[in-house]
């Protein structure tokens, strides 16, 4: 059962080397919530990051960056609050998912009420929600004497991570701005799976000229490369559009344009291509689609494999564990692939997606497992930061040649996820 006694709230912020690019705007840190319960005097951290453009633009575009991010943290804190308030009250759970689905709903409605926005997106509430949810995950697992994830999967819904992945491909993110030379250093160093983002900002004619730019641009600097990791021996695409492009036909002539240039067999996945509000059907797109922000339940995963979806992207770490593994279960009984997909994580957080990568079967086309992750590319101070974790000098912390390798080690200690979350332990 979940119980604890008191709890805790605090963040932190963590710069950039230069402005996130992305879904037409930008920002320029990132902040951590960090949420304790304390449970017959042993403390459980959980961190989550906030990502308001990603998970609501109408609230990013309505603030500053800091007042974004203000408002979410509110969430945040009032999710711990909630809870507290429920058990206090006589409730019980029996586990972290029936506890988060619980405060859900009153959640979203203080959500609604502190963005002012009664069209606030169910996303933004996920991503609020991350940083208890995890700390439910470790008190959880400390409850029932856990110490690996596989075990900490519940049984009804385990038949989605059977898997045991030796091998993960770390796929880094080409974003709007992002230098030629860090570029092709990231090819040099073995990855071969480039996830690009597309969207760019202005009308959409605007955003198709300058999306269709850059991926020649991309292309013109890849198209000779090649690697062992694919079946044509090329590089893969992975193009996220962040439900920028508002109509199918916008659509199909920036795949046309992909054709042209030479590019579409490399593509192995477009993410996310319509706002949440255009259910058009993806059934005749010469390409795999995905998505992400539009999922928030197992609902949402029906109704886009209805559409002709053909995968789903989990982020632990952006919508919480608790709804990834609902969402990863339903897609696994209809057969769509499901991968992972990073929101600018810090190491801590890397690890709880690195768990459910390492779980998933590989993904179609490839001969491992994927795991989106670019906090290397981005956090000022990410070398501190993986000194500060607490498996720092493990092997399977950083990619080697575009991948990275897990050990038993990684597997018998959950990657650390269930260990002290570091400094942010001392900031609550």
């Amino acid at each position: 059962m979940i119980r604890f006694q008191r709890y805790g709230f605090s963040l932190q912020r963590e710069p950039f080397l230069r402005p996130f690019h992305f879904k037409g705007g930008s920002f320029n840190e990132k902040w951590i919530n960090i949420t304790t319960l304390d449970s017959g005097g042993t403390r459980y951290t959980g961190i989550g990051g906030n990502a308001v453009l990603w998970s609501d633009p109408a609230v990013f575009a309505a603030h500053s960056e800091t007042g974004g991010n203000l408002v979410m943290s509110l969430v945040a804190e009032k999710a711990v609050r909630v809870l507290a308030e429920r058990l206090s009250g006589g409730e019980e759970f029996s586990d972290p998912i029936t506890a988060i689905q619980s405060i859900l709903p009153e959640l979203h409605s203080f959500g609604c009420r502190v963005s002012g926005r009664a069209d606030l997106r169910r996303t933004f509430t996920l991503n609020a929600a991350v940083s208890l949810d995890l700390a439910l995950w470790k008190l959880h697992a400390a409850s029932e004497g856990v110490e690996t994830f596989a075990d900490l999967i519940p049984a009804t819904y385990s038949g989605a991570f059977q898997a045991r992945q030796r091998v993960v491909a770390r796929v880094p993110l080409v974003t709007y701005n992002l230098p030629d030379r860090e570029l092709l250093e990231l090819v040099e160093q073995g990855h071969f799976l480039l996830k690009i983002k597309i969207g760019q900002a202005g009308s959409q004619p605007e955003m198709l000229e300058k999306d269709l730019s850059r991926l020649e641009r991309i292309h013109g600097l890849l198209r000779e490369r090649r690697t062992e990791q694919t079946g044509n021996g090329r590089l893969a695409y992975y193009l996220d559009a962040n439900g920028r492009y508002e109509d199918k036909e916008t659509l199909l002539t920036l795949i046309a344009g992909l054709e042209k240039m030479g590019a579409l067999d490399q593509v192995v996945l477009l993410e996310e291509p319509f706002p949440d509000d255009r259910d058009f059907e993806v059934w005749d797109l010469p390409l795999r689609v995905a998505a992400d922000e539009s999922l928030h339940g197992v609902e949402d995963v029906r109704r886009k494999i209805e559409l002709g979806y053909g995968a789903a992207a989990l982020k632990p770490a952006g919508k919480t564990l608790s709804i990834s593994i609902l969402m990863a279960a339903e897609a696994h009984a209809r057969n769509v692939p499901c991968f992972v997909a990073d929101s600018a994580c810090v190491p801590l957080l890397v690890d709880w997606n690195r768990n459910v990568a390492a779980h998933l079967p590989a993904f179609p086309g490839l001969p491992c497992g994927i795991l989106e992750s670019n906090g290397a590319q981005n956090f000022r101070n990410w070398p501190a930061l993986i000194r500060d974790h607490p498996c720092a000098g493990a092997s399977w912390l950083e990619p080697q040649g575009g991948v990275y390798r897990l050990d038993e080690s990684f597997f018998s200690s959950a990657g650390g996820i269930f260990h002290p979350a570091g400094f942010y332990e001392q900031l609550v």
